[in-house]
């Protein structure tokens, strides 16, 4: 019988049950478990797409096209669960899928309501989860903080859930321990009061985990076992790390969390081999040097904007066994580069600061420092060499420039021989064609890839012939559309700019093979320098 997991907060936000259920999902899979992950997001947005990256962080896409919370970067970086549109669900989208049957008359005439209609629909999304996919296991993360009312139809789902399934449901509530300075102690009486909420509600926890500065006593596990009534031997410190968050499994596996969850859901448990991971974070301890890396974007005063952009930065510096420094610079503020040993521009919508990125291209294309551009970061590429180098002085995208006399970078529609796709988002993985002897082709070891994709310009195939006699190579291409994917600097180093969203598939034990050069680029440009 498939067993599900539910992961709720408590206390306050930004806890991190995200990567808690992507450790967690990792420990089960190293004890022989297919997993599939399912985010519970309460807000009323249908999905994340039309949000700004100052509220909600970085749009996270999946090989089906679905944009979702970020939390399933997390879930693809730590396991090897199948993500797809079965793997996230928000309020928006519950609403909408019983408002369309309602319209249909799929209820036949009677009144609709949260309960059981909204509740059902979760519930049937939960199950689906683990359908797809036929996993033994489901773990299931619910977005937002105990108490809120956005959450309350879904916590009720979830309690409707856990009485139908009994024997086959485990409810794990993530909360804050705070340590006071002023009175010299920690305080549980957050938890209690968030365990108390949840109860009243109908879930009983089955298991706790108490985020904190340092490890608490038994003393004060046994206070918080008292007062949620939570067996003792299933309350868990959750420390903050203090090297990687990729230290969190093995924090999590030395206490005995994983096995504590095997005892309570009846599954067999084995020994778990945690040993790549140890030498993940070996290696971060231990770094042979410091690499610089500037990235120039607009949303980086919201550290998870571009969450995915900087794990996959890490996860080249760790097999390259450096430390990174990763120097947030503001594309409106070009005075501030300089200094770096590579540039990354990441992907973005709207002209605000545009020119900026320009800049950074010209500076790494005439001083031969690493560069590597992402989706936007690719078409700041193109415009440069067109500027500057193809002598088009008003090369521009008719995103930023509508009416520009060079359109380099176009929609679709735009384009004179494309009049049949329009300009809509491309969205999920495509697949790609790349040029021999290309940097790209030497990175990926293959001539044919796939990669996730999320936008709507391209490059105008107008220029593609111009812009190739003055080498850049346009490296690879989706050819049943013939759309540029990739272009590269020929007389530099390591200038590679791509279409697609390679950050996504991107791991600690496995990094993307362009992260992975773009990082050993650096390397020799820094010993060089």
């Amino acid at each position: 019988m498939r067993k599900y997991i539910f992961v709720t907060g408590g206390v306050v936000s930004s806890l991190g049950k995200g990567l808690t259920a992507a450790s967690l999902a990792l420990l089960l899979e190293k004890k022989g478990f297919s997993i599939a992950m399912l985010k519970l997001d309460p807000y009323l947005n249908v999905d994340p797409g039309t949000m700004n990256p100052f509220e909600h962080g970085e749009v996270y896409v999946t090989d089906d096209g679905m944009e979702t919370d970020l939390d399933l970067g997390h879930y693809y970086r730590y396991t090897s669960a199948h993500l797809s549109r079965t793997s996230t669900a928000t309020s928006g989208q519950i609403y909408e899928t019983v408002i369309r049957k309602e319209r249909q008359g799929d209820y036949l005439g009677k009144t609709v309501q949260v309960i059981p209609h909204i509740t059902d629909e979760i519930k049937q999304r939960i199950v689906q989860a683990g359908e797809k996919e036929q996993t033994d296991v489901v773990l299931v993360e619910i977005g937002g903080t105990v108490g809120d009312i956005e959450s309350l139809p879904f916590l009720e789902a979830i309690r409707q859930f856990c009485y139908e399934h009994s024997a086959d449901t485990l409810k794990i509530h993530m909360t804050y321990v705070p340590h006071l300075e002023a009175a010299g102690e920690v305080k549980t009486k957050p938890t209690q009061h968030s365990v108390q909420t949840l109860r009243s509600i109908g879930i009983m926890p089955d298991l706790i985990l108490c985020r904190c500065t340092s490890s608490l006593s038994e003393e004060i596990k046994a206070k918080i076992s008292l007062f949620c009534h939570v067996p003792p031997q299933s309350v868990f410190d959750e420390i903050d790390v203090k090297t990687s968050i990729y230290e969190v499994p093995l924090m999590l596996h030395r206490q005995g969390v994983a096995n504590r969850i095997c005892e309570l859901l009846s599954l067999p448990s084995k020994e778990v081999d945690l040993a790549e991971w140890e030498r993940i974070i070996d290696r971060v301890r231990n770094p042979k040097a410091t690499l610089t890396v500037g990235v120039v974007g607009k949303y980086l005063q919201h550290k998870d904007a571009y969450k995915s952009v900087f794990e996959a930065l890490q996860h080249g510096a760790i097999e390259a066994g450096y430390h990174l420094e990763i120097r947030a610079i503001e594309s409106d503020k070009s005075e501030e580069m300089g200094g770096c040993d590579g540039y990354l521009v990441p992907g973005g919508f709207g002209k605000r600061g545009w020119e900026g990125k320009i800049e950074a291209a010209k500076l790494c294309r005439e001083q031969k420092i690493p560069y590597f551009g992402i989706c936007l970061g690719m078409q700041v590429l193109v415009v440069e060499f067109a500027r500057h180098v193809l002598g088009l002085e008003n090369a521009d995208s008719t995103e930023m420039n509508p009416t520009t006399t060079e359109p380099v970078i176009s929609l679709l529609s735009e384009q004179q021989q494309v009049t049949d796709m329009g300009g809509t988002m491309r969205l999920g993985a495509y697949p790609c064609l790349l040029a021999e002897g290309s940097l790209a082709m030497r990175a990926y070891g293959s001539r044919s890839i796939s990669e996730r994709h999320r936008h709507r310009y391209e490059f105008n195939n107008k220029y593609k012939a111009l812009a190739e006699k003055h080498g850049l190579l346009l490296s690879g291409h989706y050819e049943a559309e013939n759309l540029c994917e990739i272009a590269e600097v020929q007389d530099h180093p390591w200038m590679v700019g791509v279409q697609f969203h390679p950050e996504f598939k991107s791991r600690p034990t496995e990094p993307h093979p362009l992260f992975r050069d773009f990082v050993k680029a650096m390397v020799s440009y820094a010993e060089n320098r």
